[in-house]
């Protein structure tokens, strides 16, 4: 087929059957180019991903291979994919993608940060900005005579576009690096963040004064005040837009805020209107419409709801679609076959090495005079070097302005995907504070999830919560553990955020004050405003609970990693998690607050590999929305605790906790007992001693029925606590299952805690048939944590650490016999204490 009239191109073809070919047409091209770019971009992001690189990497080389440097070297696929006429259509979408990509980076840059972060960061920017615009605007001056065809731009225009290029740090590209090597929430990363973020807003402005001066040097040489009307105006415009157009959107803000429940698509809609008229005027004024959609981003409230729902609104549109597109576009106009010979490889080199020189070395010794340690700086230096979109659109438009030719534009933008590239394998090699967990003995760090092995001791639980929601149940389940007679309590609270490729994330960053590693050793005034934290701090005073907060941001496929972290360095005996479900209202109201099947994963991911116990939480509203109006006014006092007993390690577990909750005057304790014989019912451990339980191994060592264990440990329970609980005991019958569902549906208890599994072998066979719902939590637990059968107390399901686990029943193992072969009653009731 003839290709088209480039003067006559019709949006859309009449079709295949008639003849005519879509691909000479401008929709169904742009179809095409879109479907392959974003094939390809997520085909290597896939490749790269064992590398740890940002998923920008990814898209710079997809754009790289598709153009003249690759694929494009078959002109035959150049001109049928990417033909010369269909470029500014490419150009001109990619372009509103790149529009309202800089308008989330003026959402994403929160000036309060750069005002109120500490002097260190502004200094490290400052300097991380100054040494590299020296050293491009040394290089420049080779470059201009070494490159053919720059001797003919003006040098300030040349000077500056260089400058700029060295200069930059890619903002959002660096947060998503330090979210996936653990630094986000440290000093490093909070001080890297801090002044990347200055660091950007100074080089947009440097941007947009480069863009004057290439204006002025290109179009309008007769006039030497057209720089300075444009400056002029440029200031005018900011102003503008921060004296009358941020008091209104903050206005908007507050009228979207979470108070008024909804928010009106009116101002959304008006709201990216703006960005596009935003941009227009900027363009007008003779700078980048995307300075424009910058500064308005600025205007908006970064603390409100109304920042976070235009992100969820235009994010996924915007990075997952238009960009790629902007990508492309630039790896269109890339030619690696431009950079020819030794000499203008050598000049790659130069450059290179002048942007990580210039910007690392003027990091670290800034950070080095800021009394901030050599790796912790050294790490700073090579952070700020990362480059990405920021550093495309800067050279993008340095091409579009003739600035930069086919070789200058390729030699920088290797420089780019290079310094990106090398970021996180040398931040690997520098600077690795959140190490992997290395597990001490088994034996050594179960002990401090027993409280009873030494009483001076504290008894220490990791809670993770997802949000302000699980706060209540939290506290109340607390307090259920907070007792005078046992070993003292310290809450290690883990607020745990999701970080993922939403600009939103880096706001949800900004927001989160404190790093959890290390903790905070108190809450200090003014620090933050959080409803988290403010309400573990009222109960830290007036429960009297040693309570730290920390803050764990990650994505979740690792964020677990950050778990184990803390529960190593603070010797935790149990960590508590919430269930990804959540339920609202009371009585038969069984409506699903909120689903993550994300969350799940992470609890699995716990539960297989925690070095401790762990205890998954179901919250059916436990101490808020119980209903009380079917109990009596006591029981506004008294917590009432069912514990579900088959045997086993996770339910001897469970039984290890209601020892502590059964010393707490406001809970009333009721064990349930499940056994499987008639004789097993009126067995005594008095029986016991005498009876053969016991079977006599190599080197006169005994080994103990693990059921022995569990009638000890039950003994030992219903002797120290007789006044304080209630006892009950059921035989497992064929209908087990529904006498489970009538504990749980019943308005009896608050609270079921209940082991995971392991249950001897006569009762997994009555509950084999019980199909999983909830991978992880048992069959018990699955049961009770079902939004099938209505159930309505909240449910604890116990998972006993697997070391603790071998180490009980190695302890019961090794009980020596007496002369005559046998176990007296107090070695066994010593064995069981050891075991519970």
């Amino acid at each position: 087929m003839a290709p088209p009239n480039i003067t006559n191109i019709r949006t859309s073809s009449d079709g295949a059957w008639q003849g005519d070919s879509p691909l000479n047409c401008a929709f169904p091209l742009l179809i095409v180019q879109t479907t392959l770019v974003l094939f390809t971009s997520h085909f290597l992001a896939f490749l790269i991903k064992p590398l740890r690189q940002p998923k920008v990497v990814a898209e710079i080389i997809g754009g790289i291979l598709l153009g003249p440097s690759a694929l494009g070297r078959n002109k035959e696929f150049l001109h049928l994919v990417f033909p010369s006429w269909s470029t500014p259509i490419l150009e001109s979408v990619a372009s509103i993608g790149l529009l309202y990509f800089l308008f989330l980076v003026g959402l994403e840059l929160d000036l309060s940060i750069i005002r109120k972060n500490c002097k260190s960061a502004f200094k490290i920017a400052l300097a991380g900005i100054t040494l590299p615009f020296l050293f491009g605007a040394g290089v420049s001056l080779f470059l201009k005579k070494a490159v053919n065809g720059e001797n003919k731009v003006g040098y300030v225009q040349f000077l500056v576009f260089i400058g700029v290029a060295l200069s930059i740090t890619a903002f959002p590209v660096l947060a998503r690096i330090l979210a996936d090597l653990k630094l986000l929430t440290t000093p490093v990363g909070q001080t890297a963040m801090a002044a990347a973020a200055f660091n950007d807003f100074a080089a947009w402005i440097m941007l947009a004064l480069a863009v004057a001066v290439a204006e002025n040097g290109e179009a309008h040489k007769s006039s030497s005040l057209i720089s300075v009307w444009v400056l002029i105006s440029g200031v005018a415009f900011v102003a503008f837009m921060l004296m009358v157009v941020r008091p209104i959107m903050s206005c908007v803000s507050r009228q979207c805020s979470s108070e008024h429940h909804v928010v009106d698509d009116v101002y959304i809609c008006l709201t990216l209107a703006g960005v596009m008229l935003s941009g227009l005027v900027t363009d007008l004024i003779g700078i980048h419409s995307i300075f424009g959609a910058l500064v308005f981003g600025l205007t908006i409230p970064k603390g409100g709801d109304f920042a976070v729902r235009l992100m969820k609104k235009i994010q996924d549109f915007v990075s997952g679609l238009l960009l790629p597109l902007y990508f492309a576009s630039s790896g269109l106009k890339t030619d690696v076959a431009k950079i020819q010979g030794v000499e203008a490889w050598g000049l790659l080199v130069l450059v290179t090495s002048m942007a990580c020189t210039g910007k690392i070395l003027g990091t670290f010794v800034m950070a080095m005079l800021c009394m901030i340690p050599v790796r912790e700086s050294l790490a700073l230096g090579v952070l700020m070097n990362t480059k990405g979109l920021v550093e495309l659109i800067v050279l993008n438009i340095g091409r579009e302005k003739k600035v930069l030719n086919d070789e200058m534009f390729a030699i920088l933008v290797l420089m780019a995907l290079f310094t990106t590239f090398l970021t996180t394998p040398a931040v690997l090699a520098i600077y690795r504070p959140l190490r992997r967990v290395t597990f001490p003995p088994k034996r050594q760090l179960d002990r401090q999830s027993c409280p009873d092995a030494n009483n001076r001791d504290e008894f220490r639980i990791q809670a993770c919560i997802h949000g302000p929601e699980n706060v209540p149940s939290l506290i109340n389940l607390t307090e259920l553990f907070r007792t005078t007679k046992k070993s003292p309590l310290k809450l290690y609270v883990m607020h745990l955020l999701e970080f993922t490729e939403r600009s939103s994330s880096i706001l949800m960053v900004q927001k989160a004050r404190k790093n959890g590693l290390p903790f905070t050793s108190r809450f200090r005034r003014g620090i933050s405003h959080d409803q988290i934290f403010a309400a573990f701090k009222t109960y830290s005073q007036l429960g009297k609970v040693s309570v730290r907060h920390s803050t764990a941001i990650s994505s979740l496929s690792t964020i677990h990693e950050d778990i184990f972290h803390v529960t190593e360095e603070k010797r935790i005996g149990l960590i508590i998690l919430p269930f990804h479900k959540r339920w609202r209202g009371v009585l038969d109201e069984d409506a699903i607050d909120s689903v993550c099947h994300g969350w799940r994963d992470v609890n699995l991911t716990v539960l297989q590999t925690a070095p401790c116990s762990v205890a998954v939480l179901v919250d059916r509203g436990f101490g808020c929305a119980f209903d009380r109006k079917a109990v009596k006014s006591s029981a506004s006092v008294l917590k009432k605790v069912c514990i579900i007993f088959f045997g086993g390690p996770d339910d001897r577990k469970a039984l290890e906790l209601g020892k502590r909750m059964a010393d707490n005057t406001v809970v009333k304790v009721t064990l349930v007992r499940f056994i499987g014989n008639a004789r097993a019912e009126t067995r005594s451990s008095a029986e016991w001693a005498d009876s053969d339980i016991c079977t006599k191994s190599n080197g006169g060592i005994f080994s103990v029925a693990p059921g022995v264990v569990d009638e000890v440990a039950v003994e030992e329970f219903k002797r120290n606590w007789n006044g304080s609980i209630e006892y009950e005991e059921k035989m497992i019958s064929s209908n087990i299952k529904d006498e489970l569902l009538m504990i749980g549906q019943s308005r009896d208890y608050e609270l079921i805690v209940v082991g995971k599994g392991r249950f001897p072998s006569f009762v997994e066979a009555k509950l084999s048939d019980h199909q999983a719902e909830n991978v992880g939590l048992g069959p018990v637990g699955n049961m009770l944590a079902s939004s099938d059968h209505g159930i309505l107390a909240s449910a604890l399901v116990i998972q006993q650490a697997d070391n603790a686990a071998d180490g009980n029943e190695g302890g019961v193992s090794k009980m020596v016999s007496d002369k005559d072969g046998k176990v007296t009653h107090e070695m066994a009731a010593a064995a069981a204490e050891s075991c519970v």
